[in-house]
């Protein structure tokens, strides 16, 4: 059949205008299977207690898709951003990407990934995809099995300074314990820098190690002289307040021993011993008085009264011991004439002494008479002072005394041709004396000259006895001189001046 013209035009446009509409089926079915996918799996991980979802997205189209306009919640995604790329379908499989998110604790309900994909190959873009996983189960970390005490293990630091001691004890790695592990660093007052005793508690410390505080820090003072320190496991009913012979040790429950509880621990050896000097510090000073005894001072100048210092004071046939506590002293009196002391103490280098005499010591006088006839030296020693011994020359005849503390003696010559008389103390450190006679009217009855003062029994000529040379009593002694018309002598120490009249 033909048709006509205006007929086939309508047909010819007819035509054409289906195949229009079915060349745009072609060019945009396609974009209508641009597609991606995800899907989320949450699980447990019940070694550290955390939720490790794992989503994966999917891509139906042979070219590559871009992420974009990213969220996810409660956390981020690892290995997803903006950027990321979802691999193109490939071999009739569709493209996959796998990322995992991990989630702790128990605050959050769910995890959700939302999303927009675009394709390389065209820009086509699609819609929001959103995935999202709920949390209906609590996700709790498993226990380990506790361990009992016997088992644990630890490792730990140790160290002493001269103002303390500190360590530091830790619960190994993946240890439980089914009770708390308590430890203790304890200080000692100790007699000697190495092991002795008795010691006595100094300072100590102590903490508990439990599963939530799986290390302690421990610190204590230690004392300024001899000590001990130990680290040890156990408490503070544990501590041993006194280490005495024969008496408790902490043994191997010291941490770093080679066997027992200690040897648990990893480290240095738990325990100390040094100092540089006693606990107890003796002291000596000895004092020389003027009736010849010595005056022995005793002290303890030490850091505790636990350590009494035990002191040993011998002179010939005297021996004493006296026991001082810290803070007290006590004094020995040596008795006079008892020769050369030594003071002994433990610990203590021995202290070596003699008398000598004191420089404020009372000092005798001397009273020096004289008549046609004889010539009479009086030495008079004052109370509470040794024994003086007196060498007296006149002429060739020499002649010494003794004269006790508070007595007086007198020592008589035929008178001679000489003029004067030396008067020594050997036992004194006193210049000697020399002693000019007074002049005697021999040839008329011998008179009254010459006569001294002194300790004479005759009522018209006292005696003066002096006792030293106070500057004060000069005058008054030189007047009284001037009426009894005697002689008589200040004695003076040695390096000082000696006044005669």
């Amino acid at each position: 059949m033909k048709l006509n013209s205006p007929l086939r035009r309508a047909a010819t446009v007819l035509a054409g205008a289906l195949l229009g509409l079915t060349g745009i089926t072609v060019a945009t079915s396609p974009a209508s299977a641009h597609d991606t996918g995800i899907n989320g799996v949450a699980r447990c991980d019940t070694a550290t207690g955390t939720r490790i979802v794992t989503w994966t997205l999917t891509n139906d189209w042979p070219a590559n898709a871009t992420v974009g306009e990213l969220a996810t919640t409660p956390t981020a995604v690892e290995g997803l951003q903006n950027g990321t790329v979802i691999p193109a379908k490939s071999g009739g499989k569709d493209g996959e990407l796998v990322v995992t998110q991990q989630v702790t604790g128990d605050a959050a309900k769910e995890a959700t990934v939302s999303f927009k994909s675009r394709w390389s190959d065209d820009g086509y873009e699609n819609e929001v995809k959103k995935g999202s996983v709920k949390f209906t189960d609590p996700c709790v970390k498993d226990e380990a099995p506790c361990v009992t005490a016997d088992k644990a293990s630890f490792h730990h630091t140790f160290g002493v300074k001269e103002d303390g001691s500190t360590a530091t004890v830790t619960l190994d790695d993946g240890i439980t314990l089914c009770e708390g592990e308590p430890v203790t660093l304890v200080s000692y007052f100790a007699p000697k820098p190495q092991f002795s005793v008795p010691q006595y508690k100094f300072d100590s410390d102590t903490g508990t190690i439990t599963n939530e505080k799986r290390s302690v820090d421990l610190s204590v003072d230690v004392p300024k002289c001899n000590t001990q320190v130990d680290l040890f496991f156990g408490g503070e009913d544990d501590i041993i307040g006194e280490i005495t012979e024969g008496g408790k040790r902490y043994g191997d429950t010291k941490l770093g021993s080679g066997n027992g509880s200690g040897s648990r621990s990893k480290g240095p050896q738990g325990w100390f011993n040094g100092g540089s000097k006693g606990c107890q510090t003796p002291a000596v000073e000895p004092l020389s008085q003027c009736d010849g005894t010595v005056a022995i001072n005793l002290s303890n100048d030490g850091l505790t009264d636990k350590y009494p210092i035990e002191f040993t004071v011998k002179a010939g046939e005297f021996t004493k011991m006296v026991t001082v506590t810290k803070g007290k002293g006590e004094t020995v009196v040596v008795p006079a004439g008892s020769g050369s002391i030594t003071v002994s103490a433990p610990d203590m280098k021995d202290v070596f002494y003699n008398w000598t005499p004191p420089a404020d010591c009372e000092l005798p006088s001397v009273v020096v008479e004289n008549d046609c006839k004889t010539v009479t030296v009086t030495v008079q020693n004052p109370e509470g002072v040794q024994p003086a011994t007196a060498r007296v020359t006149y002429g060739d005849t020499v002649k010494d005394v003794t004269v006790a503390a508070g007595k007086t003696e007198k020592i008589t010559f035929k008178r001679g041709m000489e003029t004067y008389a030396s008067i020594e103390f050997p036992d004194l450190d006193v210049e000697p004396i020399k002693a000019t006679l007074g002049e005697v009217d021999c040839d008329n009855g011998g008179g009254a000259g010459g006569g001294g003062g002194g300790d004479s029994d005759e009522p018209d000529e006292p005696g003066l006895p002096v006792t030293g040379p106070v500057a004060g009593s000069i005058a008054g002694v030189a007047a009284l001189l001037l009426i009894a018309g005697g002689v008589f002598f200040f004695i003076a120490r040695r390096r000082k001046v000696t006044f005669t009249a």
